[in-house]
């Protein structure tokens, strides 16, 4: 009964003392981090706002809000990793002066005055969170776990933001590349068979009216309306090839490389291996890319020779440009507007590029595009 008696009285207290152990649990919480909330409920704020988040415009505010209110900084910024730089994405408060891109150094991203975590997912740096604290409120071991917490958390959202960017930029460099062709076209037509149907025109009415005065020249302006309609045929001929090839069309990837390697400024070799036929839009893929490869090697290479290479195996077509020319290193050259397109070109059909150089040993721009033989 005695036995008993004190378990009923230690149940009562353990009862009574609960809304004590809390009270003082949130008091001794308000004491350490004052109105901020705690390390907990910051992670768990930031899980169900991400969580709840589907737009990139949104989802990285929210993150710099979290970040700031929960570390009780005075600026709070989200960057994205992109290229040899970074680019600040989000900052908290929202009337936080805009940044500017930084470059990345060999210890990472680098900004005067504030603390820096970096952003990894899968052992890849992905971008960063810049904390600018207040002189009276520093950043402390508890405040950098919370941060380091967070960054764990936020790798496979900077993941998701890059992809979802990646694939904006793509759409919006096609939609220029195709307003860029469409005007290169007007301009070709306009400056050429146009001009050249006009003058023929001309010349046809002159006929007439020598038909019966100068039957000789008549015969000279027929010979040269002859002339020049063979011209004016060539010139809608090539327009046509850069549009999409007649020779490809008909003979596949190796003919038409062929015909356009002995059409270019330095000695072009072909080596093609079991290359069969494949759907026309992988087929004008891997032609485009290869002449805009073999233009880059006449304009910058000073190569002798350039080596054209096509090749199938484990269900993917691959292509090679080489040539033997100065080379450059890939971490000074920005890449430029004509290697974008054909990432961006060869990404359309589930490809991808790669460019291999070094100064003085050349350089190899290789693609490859998954297929099935047509």
């Amino acid at each position: 009964e005695t036995t008993g008696s004190l378990f009923v009285i230690a149940l009562a207290l353990g009862t009574a003392f609960r809304p004590v152990m809390r009270f003082a649990r949130r008091f001794a919480d308000r004491l350490v981090y004052g109105r901020r909330a705690t390390p907990y409920e910051v992670l768990t704020e930031f899980s169900e706002r991400v969580g709840t988040s589907y737009a990139t415009e949104d989802v990285l505010p929210r993150m710099a809000q979290v970040l700031g209110e929960g570390t009780g900084a005075d600026v709070a910024r989200i960057w994205l990793r992109v290229g040899n730089e970074f680019r600040p994405a989000a900052a908290w408060p929202l009337d936080t002066p805009p940044a500017t891109p930084v470059k990345a150094t060999p210890a990472g991203l680098e900004v005067p005055g504030e603390a820096v975590t970096e952003v990894r997912d899968r052992g890849e740096v992905l971008g960063a969170l810049s904390l600018r604290m207040p002189a009276s409120d520093p950043m402390s071991p508890s405040k950098d776990k919370l941060v380091r917490d967070l960054a764990a958390q936020a790798g496979l959202v900077l993941r998701n933001v890059r992809l979802i960017e990646d694939v904006r930029a793509s759409r919006q460099r096609l939609v220029a590349a195709q307003d860029e062709e469409r005007r290169r076209l007007e301009r070709n037509i306009h400056d050429g068979a146009q001009q050249q149907l006009v003058a023929l025109a001309v010349k046809a009415r002159l006929a007439r009216q020598f038909t019966e005065r100068d039957p000789a020249k008549v015969a000279e302006l027929l010979a040269q309306i002859e002339a020049e309609t063979q011209t004016a045929l060539e010139d809608l001929r090539d327009l046509a090839r850069g549009i999409y090839p007649p020779l490809l069309a008909d003979r596949g990837l190796v003919a038409a490389l062929e015909a356009q390697s002995r059409k270019a400024p330095l000695p072009v070799s072909v080596q093609a291996d079991s290359i069969g036929r494949y759907p026309a839009d992988v087929e004008a893929t891997v032609y485009f890319c290869t002449l805009e490869a073999l233009q880059n090697v006449a304009k910058y290479a000073g190569a002798d020779h350039t080596t054209i290479r096509l090749s199938q195996s484990n269900g993917s077509l691959s292509f090679e440009v080489v040539d033997e020319g100065r080379g450059f290193d890939l971490s000074e050259v920005a890449t430029g507007s004509g290697l974008q397109g054909m990432a961006d070109r060869l990404a359309a059909v589930g490809g991808s590029l790669e460019i291999r150089s070094a100064p003085g040993s050349g350089t190899t721009v290789a693609g490859r595009v998954p297929v099935a033989a047509a």
